[in-house]
């Protein structure tokens, strides 16, 4: 790629970028300035070398009219972007030196950055590592979401209860991204359709403005940047002047309130028709403005339609944009006059389609009269694509269609839509062409392929994980950022003790400075020579996070009944959030945080055995928590995980896993060997096999004297003396309704726990396995997966 090569970046010259925009940006003198200010003058001057490349990359591909991916995600979870940026820059080292010249600490200044509220788990997190692999490897894209002002939520705790507060991280200007109000499209909703000239034409009852914000995504090296376009959702007209003027003062800002609404919080409830139908609206808001945006960009420079896929792949991430297919459809066939056979053709040699799930109640379906009343014109072409398909297809069986029951079945929609569709580990693919779509995928062999799900080890090693990054490279020379594979070549290294001495004290660095932050955010004191055994993710049932709290109640039990034993010194780290109408799991954190509360106080145990609980868990609480694990907990009931990215990133720092064969735990355990697994647990076929028994629970609980005991305790109230209650529900569900096979399972993981304790008492055989894990995780790269994409959906070379 013969790219114009940027100026070098000096000490000077970079402090000088700094002083610059503190001074004509924010309009402060150094004497007065804040770290806000700093901070943002240090993103500046950061974000001005991102910006050459980008318009070069840009340049480049419009000159070569090389075709473009478009990943469309209702969740980018891109963090900071502050130290990420300048270590893909290699700038680092220079900002560092630069900010202590300036009498500033660049670490200080970079851990108040707000965390990007765009996401909620793995989702978003994967498509952020999408996005930089991409730029990474000179694939074209772009990435397409909505600018939500609150996100998800700031979880707190009030007695142990998940409590929801609305995000703030847009109370401070975005430094990295740019306005782009030229870039605007109309949206509609509601509304009627229309017969004119023989042709459909939709006239909506309601509008609103989707507005672009785009942020530059630099690859590694700064060779390459990409764009993240957010959408912000505005009025069509902002304020009505005569309505304030009458003295109708709320009505007058109305339009705005509403638009707003749109783009205001990530996965709002949805338990109440107006939730579900504003989360219909989020979703065709980010498709119709993202499709009406690309063909913009495709009718700037070429004027046949039906070409349209040699130049534009465009990728659905989960069901969430699968009203691109309708919506594509649409603007060919009623404003672009292509016969409508065609434009479903042309759509679908566009569209392609990532499965992250394989729980029914994840597949969306929205009642027909809910998008018949939104949009009315998408209802009609839904059904249309529905009865062509069958027409195509006569053999297809009378349960399998997209709309069914008065259901549009989101999932069905999007794999029919599709060129290919994709699961996210081996396992998972499987179980998509077996379970999930059997019938669709003996109707159309060879759609669905795998791509298993990867991490990017700029982030999540170089920048998460200095100490550990600095030892690989000292061992195996630079290159591995961007070549993965190299980590294989520290396994001679590891039979060295001295090595493997330096990769102890990594670790143990690293969960002395986890430590410290525990206390300081906490209250709570651990020994960072205790197992940091840790489980953070989403709070789900098929998570199984009740698994490991009824394991931790045991072996805290076992520990008072038995003093003296060879115990392993713990402390168990749990993070997640709830989605705040999910019940069950919302009563699942009540009972860990009470659990914390009981253990944490008990003077016999609480040198061995400490809860902890941070509230708020987000990327850059990962970033913390990832290097200084020891035992990465990835307990989902098999066949129920997709693939997962937490695994992952644990291995790549050195964690040791206890795990089933789910998702892409089972390629994990291929690659690192399962000497240093701890496997445990029913598999996928015998989960199935295990609930055609109606009395499974019963059996299990009736050979563990273990879990009776647990159970005992919550059913008396042990662990909520001011409601002794308040756990029996969960009590009821195990005996009666373990769909989740958490009390099948238990007796399994607790000797799988056993297995790690013994494993942690030989410290140099723990360091091996730890440093294996590191070495071993080559593959588990988002550079291998894109690559992935590329070759077999994309169809689409590298710029490099």
């Amino acid at each position: 790629m013969n790219m114009i090569p940027a100026e070098p970046v000096t000490r000077e010259g970079f402090r000088s970028d700094i002083l610059r925009h503190l001074t004509f940006t924010l309009g402060k003198d150094a004497p007065n300035a804040s770290p806000y200010d700093w901070r943002m003058a240090l993103s500046y001057a950061l974000r001005d070398r991102i910006v050459t490349p980008w318009f070069a990359s840009t340049r480049r591909t419009w000159e070569q009219d090389r075709k473009r991916v478009y990943y469309l995600s209702l969740e980018f979870l891109i963090g900071r972007i502050l130290e990420d940026a300048a270590i893909n820059l290699g700038l680092r080292e220079i900002a560092v030196d630069a900010m202590s010249d300036l009498g500033q600490d660049f670490a200080t200044l970079a851990a108040t950055e707000p965390d990007a509220a765009l996401g909620n788990g793995g989702l978003g997190r994967l498509a952020a590592c999408y996005m930089e692999s991409m730029a990474t490897l000179g694939c074209p894209a772009y990435g397409y979401g909505i600018r939500y002002e609150h996100g998800l939520f700031r979880q707190a705790f009030d007695d142990g209860r998940q409590v929801e507060r609305a995000e703030d991280w847009l109370a401070q200007k975005h430094p990295w991204e740019f306005e782009r109000p030229e870039s605007a499209y109309t949206v509609g909703f509601k509304g009627e359709v229309e017969l004119r000239d023989g042709r459909a034409r939709w006239i909506a009852g309601e509008s609103v403005i989707a507005s672009a914000h785009d942020t530059p995504v630099i690859g590694w090296r700064g060779k390459w940047a990409n764009t993240l376009r957010l959408w912000g959702a505005l009025p069509t007209e902002r304020f009505n002047l005569e309505l304030f003027n009458r003295g109708d003062h709320a009505a007058a800002a109305q339009p705005e309130t509403l638009a707003r609404t749109i783009s205001r919080v990530l996965y709002p409830e949805d338990t109440t028709y107006q939730g579900k139908e504003l989360r219909l609206k989020q979703e065709y808001f980010l498709t119709s403005a993202a499709i009406q945006d690309i063909l913009r960009r495709y009718l700037s420079s070429h004027s046949d339609l039906r070409a349209l896929p040699s130049k534009v792949s465009i990728q659905m991430n989960d069901t969430h944009p699968a009203l691109a297919g309708p919506e594509l459809v649409r603007l060919l066939s009623d404003h672009h006059g292509i016969d409508f056979g065609e434009a479903v053709e042309i759509a679908r040699a566009c569209l392609g389609y990532t499965n992250h799930t394989l729980l029914p109640e994840a597949l969306e379906r929205w009642s027909t009269w809910l998008i018949g009343n939104v949009l009315p014109r998408h209802m009609q072409i839904i059904e249309r694509i529905d009865e062509d398909h069958l027409k195509a297809n006569p053999r297809r069986p009378q349960h399998v269609g997209i709309v069914k029951h008065h259901e549009v079945r989101m999932g069905e929609l999007a794999f029919v839509m599709s060129r290919r569709v994709n699961g996210v580990s081996a396992l998972h693919t499987d179980l998509v062409k077996e379970r999930l779509f059997p019938e669709l995928h003996a109707l159309h062999p060879g759609r669905i392929v795998n791509v298993t799900n990867g991490v990017t080890p700029r982030r999540w090693l170089r920048m998460a994980n200095p100490r550990l990054a600095a030892l690989v490279t000292e061992a195996i020379g630079a290159g591995w950022e961007d070549d993965l594979d190299r980590l294989g070549r520290l396994e001679p290294q590891i039979e060295d003790r001295g090595f493997r001495a330096s990769f102890t004290a990594i670790k143990r660095a690293n969960k002395a400075d986890t430590a410290r932050w525990i206390a300081e955010t906490t209250g709570i004191t651990v020994s960072p020579d205790a197992l940091f055994d840790i489980q953070i993710k989403r709070i789900h049932e098929y998570k199984r996070q009740l698994l490991n709290v009824f394991q931790t109640i045991a072996q805290w039990h076992e520990i008072r009944e038995n003093p003296n034993g060879n115990h392993v010194p713990r402390v168990k780290i749990f993070g997640g959030k709830s989605a705040p109408g999910y019940i069950v799991a919302k009563e699942i954190i009540h009972l860990i945080n009470d659990v914390a509360s009981v253990i944490n106080a008990d003077p016999k145990t609480r040198d061995l055995l400490k809860i902890v609980y941070p509230a708020n868990y987000n990327v850059s609480m990962a970033e913390r928590l990832i290097p200084a694990a020891d035992l990465s907990e990835q307990i989902s009931t098999a066949g129920k995980e997709a693939s997962g990215t937490g695994n992952m990133k644990l291995s790549l720092n050195g964690a040791l896993t206890i795990g089933t064969l789910d998702g892409a735990n089972v390629e994990i355990r291929d690659h690192v060997g399962a000497e240093t697994f701890f496997l445990f647990g029913l598999t996928a076929a015998e989960v199935v096999e295990r609930r055609k028994d109606a009395e499974h629970a019963r059996h299990a609980i009736g050979e563990s004297q273990a879990l009776q005991d647990v159970l005992q305790m919550l059913a008396e109230g042990r662990f909520s003396p001011a409601q002794r209650d308040r756990y029996h529900g969960i009590v009821d569900r195990v005996w009666n309704h373990d769909y989740f096979l958490v009390a099948a399972d238990f007796a399994a993981y607790r000797e799988a726990q056993k297995a790690v304790d013994a494993a942690y008492l030989d410290p140099d055989g723990w360091a091996r396995k730890a440093a294996l894990n590191t070495a071993r995780m080559g593959f588990f790269s988002s550079d291998r997966s894109i690559r992935g994409y590329m070759k077999d959906i994309w169809d689409i070379d590298s710029a490099h």
